[in-house]
């Protein structure tokens, strides 16, 4: 069996695309034959400006191949993200074009990666095995609401991408379970529900050692984009929490300057900035503060999703903090014991919450054994194996 294997982002970039396919397509060449092979088609490292590494062009296994393409640096804008995933799906074509596989895999969180996998699938007359981390047409409703000029056409062009694509698939997996209702309109693909998860190397954290301090470290790690909106609560919530609390802000995107400039204008002094950095040093930062800090924006398509930092946070005794709303606030409720909830961007009921919590450290109860990244890859390689 010969697998085309489809992501944006792979090792060694850092974020959620990454952590989740790189394991995956480990767990692949576990359970594959030897007869079996996988053709990786992914970027360079580029999700964020200020993180640089770079991977090998082109990695060749015994039954594996990589292809790294080189796409053009952005600043997560809207236009420039179109403009590098250009040079991507050509570039993918043109390796792809040079194969006959037996299957498509694609995991997209932007639809356009999707979109390709059906296109190769399409023109090779194979399964297509989607990974659906979010709804792109939702998305692009919230960013260009009360823009109808833009909004209108768009939406109608990505919502027949979007048939086109979802409806070719034999298989989708949705990483939340709040996309469920919105995928109905699509009958023809299987589903399954093989969500984020915790790695390895958060598993075995040991328990925090960090003693009470008269300061309170809240600290957040991630994008800091407008699916973010930091910037809506962070400088507002310090400047109430005042001096006995301090954010610290590991991460890059393309709010990151208005964040910026958002705390300067409020003249907030306890709010650290830092750069994307190794998941190993994160381990670090995360022992050495007393809250996890989470918020997605106040848009009716973050009401549906699931987000992966949750999971990395939750391996950790840490409360976490989590501003956010829909099916993610259902699942906190269901699966974790220590935390703190607010709507998202309402940091009066986010400040009022953290000055009366008392509970302090403690595990997530059962959520690390349920949730191991590694247990869900295997049940999700065996999925992808069986869809012939």
């Amino acid at each position: 069996m010969k697998i085309l294997f489809l992501t944006f982002y792979f090792e060694p970039d850092l974020c959620a695309g990454s952590f989740r396919n790189t394991p995956l397509f480990r767990e692949l060449l576990r359970q594959m034959d030897e007869k079996d092979w996988i053709h990786v088609i992914t970027t360079q490292p580029n999700r964020y400006q200020s993180f640089h590494v770079k991977g090998q062009a082109r990695e060749i296994g015994d039954n594996y191949r990589i292809d790294r393409i080189r796409i053009p640096e952005h600043k997560s804008g809207f236009v420039d993200q179109a403009r590098s995933f250009r040079v991507f799906y050509k570039e993918a074509l043109r390796l792809a074009g040079k194969e006959r596989y037996d299957l498509v895999y694609a995991s997209s969180s932007r639809l356009f990666t999707a979109f390709l996998g059906r296109r190769i699938a399409g023109k090779q007359g194979i399964p297509l095995y989607l990974d659906i981390r979010d709804i792109f047409v939702d998305t692009i409703k919230d960013v260009f609401q009360g823009r109808k000029m833009i909004r209108i056409p768009a939406g109608i062009c990505f919502e027949w991408i979007e048939r086109y694509t979802f409806s070719g698939a034999k298989h989708i997996n949705l990483v939340s379970e709040g996309f469920k209702m919105y995928f109905e309109k699509y009958r023809k693909p299987v589903y399954s529900y093989f969500t984020n998860g915790i790695d390895d190397m958060f598993l075995d954290v040991p328990k925090s050692k960090r003693q009470a301090a008269e300061v309170k470290v809240i600290t957040y790690a991630g994008n800091i984009g407008s699916g973010q909106g930091l910037e809506k609560v962070i400088p507002m919530a310090a400047k109430k929490l005042g001096d006995r609390y301090f954010f610290r802000i590991i991460g890059d995107g393309g709010i990151k300057t208005l964040l910026r400039d958002r705390i300067k204008e409020l003249g907030v002094r306890n709010v650290e900035l830092l750069d994307p950095m190794s998941r190993e040093k994160l381990i670090g930062y995360y022992n050495d503060s007393d809250f996890l800090f989470l918020h997605l924006n106040d848009l009716e398509a973050f009401k549906k999703v699931l987000p992966s930092k949750l999971f990395e946070y939750a391996a950790f005794d840490k409360p976490i903090i989590a501003g956010v709303g829909g099916y993610a606030s259902q699942f906190i409720r269901e699966n974790l014991s220590n935390y703190i909830l607010f709507a998202p961007t309402d940091v009066e009921s986010m400040v009022e919450q953290i000055l009366k919590f008392d509970r302090g450290n403690q595990e997530q109860g059962d959520f690390v054994n349920k949730f191991a990244r590694k247990n869900i890859m295997k049940e999700m390689a065996r999925s992808i194996l069986g869809c012939r």
